[in-house]
């Protein structure tokens, strides 16, 4: 007997809801239920699904320019950079595509300017 396998990596379980929209806190499901979105997309949504300011500025940046590799400059990057170097002086952004990234230069920037001793990354 042969069992079908679900295209996605079973690497995390799923919790038996699909969902097909969401607005502000709440997510809707495949069956019209609606949820209080307590996790906020794992944190990633904080100021809601589809808040007006958000997706207007989303919409306008992909009429313009989708995505380049940050071996290139772009003038959002170079303007959010300058805006943070102002709001904090001296301070240099680096910005990334995942979390690994971001736990890779906090280590690299650890060893650059510890004065001696181990570092500990969980």
């Amino acid at each position: 007997m042969s069992a079908t396998l679900s295209p996605l990596l079973p690497v995390y379980p799923r919790a038996g809801v699909t969902f097909v929209e969401g607005e502000g806190v709440w997510l809707t499901d495949a069956d019209g239920r609606r949820y209080l979105d307590f996790a906020a997309g794992i944190a990633v949504v904080g100021l809601g699904h589809r808040h007006p300011a958000v997706t207007a500025a989303a919409h306008a940046q992909l009429d313009k320019l989708w995505h380049a590799s940050n071996l290139y400059s772009t003038l959002p990057a170079d303007e959010l950079a300058a805006a943070l170097a102002a709001r904090w002086p001296g301070a240099q952004a680096f910005f990334c595509n995942s979390g690994t990234e971001a736990n890779e230069c906090a280590i690299k920037l650890a060893r650059r300017h510890r004065a001696e001793g181990e570092i500990v990354v969980l």
